[in-house]
């Protein structure tokens, strides 16, 4: 079993080097497909992107290479490494993210039920302490600890997409201006 604490601990450095936040270290795939996920993002703009996804795979594999040579290969056999950006209905890991997400629709999985539900659905209200706070769906605010959730991840919507938009769409028209059809160039020259 792959110690994902022991992971973390060696990745966060490599992030906060290139400026990152670390969002979640995670296997997954089981024996057959073994992925370690890394998450990352800028904390300012909430975005990581491709090429700051691949400075931080480099990173990561130099140190894991690096710890392979030693004889301390902190994952026994192959497995593929996966960085990227939590996207929009990121998961929600870190006490923070409930009060930085506050307003917007998430689900959690508890470990246990409480009031007979394994799941809460609904606005999230914050965090305060180690409690997090949740307007649940037709049944009104709950608080749980931290360390009673099992899993978490903001939920697709409308207010979500408007409140993720890209810090900037500079370049796009560009993209829209060179992808003319083949049937527009023929027009063109027929001209």
């Amino acid at each position: 079993m792959t110690d994902t604490a022991a992971l973390t601990r060696l990745i966060e450095p490599e992030a906060s080097a290139l400026g990152f936040a670390l969002v979640r270290v995670k296997m997954t795939g089981g024996k057959s497909d073994p992925t370690l996920q890394v998450m990352a993002e800028h904390p300012e703009t909430r975005q990581l992107m491709i090429e700051d996804c691949a400075a931080l795979s480099r990173r990561i594999s130099d140190v894991f290479d690096a710890l392979e040579a030693e004889g301390r290969d902190p994952i026994e056999g192959a497995y593929r490494l996966e960085v990227s950006s939590p996207g929009i209905d990121r998961p929600l890991t870190r006490l923070a993210d409930y009060t930085d997400w506050a307003g917007h629709e998430a689900r959690l999985h508890l470990v246990e039920p409480i009031d007979g539900r394994k799941q809460l659905t609904g606005d999230l209200i914050g965090a305060e302490g180690d409690r997090v706070s949740i307007d649940v769906r037709g049944h009104g605010p709950m608080t749980v600890g931290f360390d009673r959730i099992d899993g978490a991840k903001l939920m697709m919507t409308d207010r979500l997409i408007a409140a993720t938009q890209p810090l900037s769409a500079e370049g796009a028209d560009e993209f829209e201006d060179d992808e003319m059809s083949e049937d527009d160039s023929v027009k063109e020259g027929q001209e």
